[in-house]
């Protein structure tokens, strides 16, 4: 079934580029019933991805076939040292493999991810070689991944190669189910630690998700992958590079409406930063006029000293 669909993909260039008002700089759109791309801007433009690597991530270890209950450490070598992010993962935390998975989709926390790549068997270098060799089953000529995380820009990719990602990511079980949590608590050191899904749309009424992951970092704009079913079709959709999360999230019910047939929402754009007044533009009119004598007298002063060292 993966294969026919990543080969549907592949040979799929009858794309209906459909005008949707789209704020994401790069958009696809696929039904997986008729087998075609229903929307699609700028797919094939190679972008940073940030945490949407996290799903490649996932499926590398899990077709490892890693004891899921194994405890797992987090160490200071997985701390950010790339973006210094924050995490609520602290160091010294000791997880089953399992729950690392989860806080790596769920919450999209890094330092989860940058353990569940040492602990591969062979270490990163190791990890990172299997990305390459999933890329390159899953047919993603256009992408790069170096690291776990997403957090260096040079894991970059387009939205047609991350839809084979998506493809791929969903016929995991535990990768449809952990990142479909609206949220879990897990015990970090002994204490009870609520987390939630990076996508606020999940679990939200109205809204059938079947596989989602969120990415942001500065170059690589706000992200999203997901797969949803809705007026009974299921689709998956990429989108990168909206400015904000509200941004995104309009795109999102966006794509939901068009597939219901509903009326559509206008693309949100950020609003412009009023200019700020000058302090001479502020001031009552007597006090202008004053400031700009005084101005006028400064410069005719300043125009004198310089012509006497002339």
């Amino acid at each position: 079934m993966l294969k026919k669909t990543i080969i549907a993909l592949l040979l799929s260039q009858s794309a209906v580029a459909f005008a949707l008002p789209f704020s994401s700089q790069h958009a696809i759109v696929f039904d997986e019933e008729s087998g075609q791309i229903l929307v699609e801007k700028n797919a094939h433009a190679v972008v940073p991805i940030a945490s949407l690597t996290k799903l490649m991530t996932a499926m590398v270890v899990l077709d490892a076939k890693l004891d899921m209950n194994e405890l797992i450490s987090i160490e200071e070598s997985d701390v950010d040292t790339i973006k210094f992010s924050s995490s609520r993962v602290p160091v010294g935390t000791t997880l089953p493999r399992k729950e690392i998975l989860e806080l790596a989709l769920m919450s999209s926390d890094n330092r989860a991810a940058s353990a569940l790549a040492r602990t591969y068997p062979g270490g990163k270098p190791a990890f990172v070689a299997a990305v390459r060799e999933k890329l390159t089953v899953l047919g993603m000529k256009d992408t790069v991944i170096e690291e776990p995380t997403g957090l260096s820009p040079n894991n970059r990719s387009t939205a047609a190669d991350l839809l084979k990602m998506a493809t791929a990511a969903a016929q995991y079980p535990e990768i449809a189910s952990i990142t479909t949590e609206a949220s879990d608590q897990i015990a970090i050191k002994g204490q009870p630690v609520q987390y939630h899904n990076t996508n606020r749309l999940v679990g939200r009424d109205g809204w059938d998700i079947l596989l989602s992951k969120t990415g942001f970092t500065r170059e690589a704009g706000r992200c999203l992958i997901m797969r949803m079913q809705a007026a009974g079709k299921r689709v998956t959709l990429v989108l990168l590079n909206a400015k904000e999360s509200a941004a995104r999230i309009l795109d999102a019910e966006n794509v939901r409406r068009y597939v219901s047939g509903e009326p559509l929402f206008a693309a949100r754009t950020p609003a412009a930063k009023p200019r700020r007044a000058s302090r001479y533009a502020s001031r009552p009119a007597k006090h202008r006029k004053a400031s700009a004598l005084a101005i006028k007298s400064k410069t005719r002063s300043k125009s004198s000293r310089n012509s006497s060292t002339v």
